[in-house]
């Protein structure tokens, strides 16, 4: 009997729309367990947490040391230039009352260029930090994931699993993988 008059296809359809990433695990989990019992219950699987290996393994603080002293005097800069403006912003309104029209929109307009010059370069800062982020930290995921396929080898792992809503803590082998790297 089907629940409010829906079908089997009914309900995996809202499933499907609602949580598409779910249903398709669900379906091939289900898979799994009508095609290869036998094998499902010999089967060894291990879990990594790349979130943590970017956050605690020794290479992964050596990078963020490093991209910090590369971007520290830029965002030092950045730090001056917000300061100036919040200066120039309250000098203007404490001089508001007493400057002529022409003379207090020339000072707007010269806050709104700084503005714009400092987000402009906030925004060009994010960028390149991201992008020399990106190339630090893809570094560490090649050498993670060469760990990874090592430990798996010599420990006879039949699936490694990278960044799963909920993992048992038995099957969590991300100390193994970082100290691999280094500690």
């Amino acid at each position: 009997m089907f629940l409010s008059g829906l079908s089997f296809s009914g309900l995996i359809g809202q499933a499907v729309r609602g949580h598409r990433t779910l249903a398709i695990a669900a379906v091939l989990g289900m898979g799994a367990l009508f095609v290869a019992p036998s094998y499902a219950q010999g089967t060894k699987i291990g879990f990594v947490s790349t979130e943590r290996i970017l956050r605690d393994s020794k290479p992964a603080k050596a990078a963020q040391a490093k991209i910090e002293s590369e971007f520290k005097r830029r965002d030092e800069e950045l730090q001056k230039l917000a300061n100036n403006l919040r200066a120039q912003a309250q000098k203007l309104d404490k001089d508001a009352p007493v400057l002529s029209e022409s003379e207090r929109i020339k000072r707007q307009r010269q806050l709104a260029d700084l503005d714009s010059d400092l987000q402009r370069k906030r925004r060009e800062f994010q960028e390149d930090f991201n992008r020399r982020r990106n190339e630090e930290f893809s570094a560490i995921v090649e050498k993670a994931d060469a760990a990874i396929k090592t430990i798996a080898e010599q420990q006879n792992y039949d699936l490694i699993i990278q960044d799963a809503v909920t993992v048992s803590p038995r099957v969590d082998i991300t100390d193994q993988v970082i100290q691999a790297l280094g500690g």
